[in-house]
């Protein structure tokens, strides 16, 4: 029993000193390879270049424009200046139109027999001429066109004829009509005097074609429109 003990004993020195050994040995290695670790000098790394920063950029006042415009303290204190414009002047009224007489047509083209006003002169006017302020543009047996200042009117020749006078109202009831008077004969002989050299004629005055009176002959013209005619000069 005590030999067995004995050699137990034996046995478990001898494993105290093998792993004892054996732990001498790991720890000297530990330290070789950390001796072996500090001796390798360190690669030392470049610093990196240096770049500048960007400078800011200035102050500028057009750059708090919005901060301005969105921080009012009354909304009319902005930069908007309000000018009041005047109204247009009202337009110029159109003044009154020539008063059409007649047209005529003796072989130059149409021209019309207008005058300024009702107890004006008539004036034979051509398309392109001008009759008081206003220019001829076009005419024909139903329509006048005028001008005036870049305006350009349309009319009716039934709208531009002189109508009758105006009756006055009789304060006291009107009097019995009496027997009607007869109308007035056309006049017989030469009209007025036109720019053209000739003097008007009226067809029905009772003078045959050919007729000459106060030095001029009565010369028929056929129209478009139907007979007219005028006094010219004997000679001519």
């Amino acid at each position: 029993m005590n030999r067995k003990l004995w050699v137990l004993n034996v046995v478990l020195v001898a494993i105290a000193v093998y792993a004892g050994f054996q732990l001498r040995k790991e720890w000297q290695a530990a330290k070789a390879r950390e001796a072996a670790t500090l001796r390798v000098p360190m690669k030392v790394l470049a610093a990196p270049k240096y770049a500048p920063l960007l400078p800011d950029a200035p102050v500028v006042a057009s750059g708090y424009v919005d901060v301005a415009q969105k921080f009012l303290f009354d909304k009319s204190r902005n930069p908007t200046v309000v000018v009041d414009v005047p109204p247009p002047p009202p337009p110029k009224p159109v003044p009154a139109l020539p008063v059409y007489h007649g047209l005529m047509n003796l072989g130059g083209g149409l021209m019309a027999m207008l005058s300024v006003s009702k107890d004006a002169p008539q004036q034979a006017i051509h398309p392109g001429e001008a009759i008081g302020q206003f220019k001829l543009v076009d005419v024909n047996s139903e329509e006048m066109t005028l001008e005036w200042e870049g305006l350009t009117i349309h009319k009716r020749v039934d709208d531009l004829t002189a109508g009758p006078a105006p009756v006055e109202a009789a304060a006291a009831p009107a009097a019995p009509a009496g027997p009607t008077a007869p109308p007035a004969p056309v006049k017989s002989g030469p009209g007025e005097m036109t720019q053209f050299g000739f003097k008007i004629c009226a067809v029905n005055d009772g003078n045959a074609e050919g007729s000459v009176m106060e030095g001029y002959k009565k010369v028929m013209h056929a129209t478009p429109f139907g007979q007219s005619c005028t006094w010219d000069p004997v000679g001519k």
